[in-house]
């Protein structure tokens, strides 16, 4: 169990930087964020894909639709739904949305009839959930507050229903990476990071192509040069680094959790990413936290520890 929760806490530190990328590249749209990112993961992949070979190689047609499928999902599906959200809505109600996952993956889990010795009983899991509800309430009611009237209501209605895809997609994706890595345990994380990478170039690939497209026959013009934008020796290295630490290696450590704890339980600590964005963005404007969010904080942890103590086999 401890090498699991490193596991996610590493993962999520490194997601964590997936959220600072727009503060760093503001001129560039979501949508090509996204598809930059994976685009640079899927490259990375073919670097330990070589040195894997043999266990990628002896990988089945099954293995490698299944991956197809995590990719489509909690990669592509998942981000392009959330950065359209943010382009729609502004960033406070998507990611007050997408905060509600750590509750959503662990209920949805708990209430799968697969795997039952993972599951829980609900009046030990309850008290932990309702504290990270707390927190990741005090936690985004700070940014909330930054809604204002330049989007019209139809705008937030249209953004926060794309940001709940946003949240189905990355429901389903840890739940069925977890089932799939514990029932096929031949299968290592790292392995199974850099399958992911692979099938998710050629989606990647594609949508870049199709923005592309998309972009040349949009006659209203736009600040962003497609492919690469006005800085596109920040924007490589910004992607590559994205692809190595926030898709590959957080990958393969979110695929070590996934393998070490029960889904319910690794799903509550997807908090880590929450906790990181916020240290990150902190520690980019160079400002301290309002005091309501260090409470808010301080309670994602609590109900984390709670739900560790609770997941802990009894003695």
């Amino acid at each position: 169990m401890l090498s699991g929760i490193l596991a996610a806490l590493g993962a999520g530190l490194l997601w964590g930087l997936v959220f600072i990328t727009p503060l760093l590249l503001p001129d560039y749209p979501g949508m090509i964020l996204s598809f930059g990112r994976y685009t640079a993961f899927g490259l990375i992949a073919l670097i330990p894909a070589w040195f894997d070979r043999k266990h990628i190689f002896a990988l089945r047609r099954q293995d490698w639709m299944a991956a197809f499928k995590l990719a489509l999902v909690g990669n592509i599906v998942y981000y392009a739904a959330l950065a359209s959200a943010i382009q729609l809505a502004d960033a406070p109600l998507p990611t007050m949305l997408i905060g509600t996952l750590p509750m959503v993956i662990a209920i949805c889990s708990n209430w799968s009839p697969h795997h039952p010795s993972e599951r829980i009983a609900w009046n030990k899991l309850v008290f932990p959930l309702g504290i990270i509800l707390i927190g990741l309430m005090l936690v985004n009611a700070a940014e909330l507050r930054h809604l204002n009237d330049q989007r019209s209501p139809a705008e937030y209605l249209r953004g926060g229903l794309i940001a709940l895809i946003a949240v189905a997609a990355w429901t389903w994706y840890p739940i069925m990476n977890s089932r799939y890595l514990k029932v096929f345990t031949h299968i290592s994380s790292s392995t199974w990071a850099t399958a992911q990478g692979l099938a998710t170039l050629p989606l990647a690939l594609l949508g870049f192509a199709l923005y592309g497209i998309a972009a040349g026959l949009d006659g209203t013009g736009s600040q962003y040069v497609f492919p690469l934008g006005a800085r596109p020796e920040k924007f490589i290295v910004v992607m590559l680094v994205l692809g190595l630490l926030a898709s590959w290696l957080g990958t393969l450590l979110w695929n070590h959790a996934s393998q070490k704890l029960p889904t319910s339980l690794a799903g509550q600590l997807i908090v880590f990413e929450t906790l990181s964005a916020l240290l990150y963005t902190f520690v980019l404007r160079g400002s301290l936290p309002m005091p309501q969010i260090l409470v808010g904080v301080c309670l994602l942890c609590l109900g984390v520890a709670l739900s560790v103590r609770a997941f802990q086999p009894a003695k």
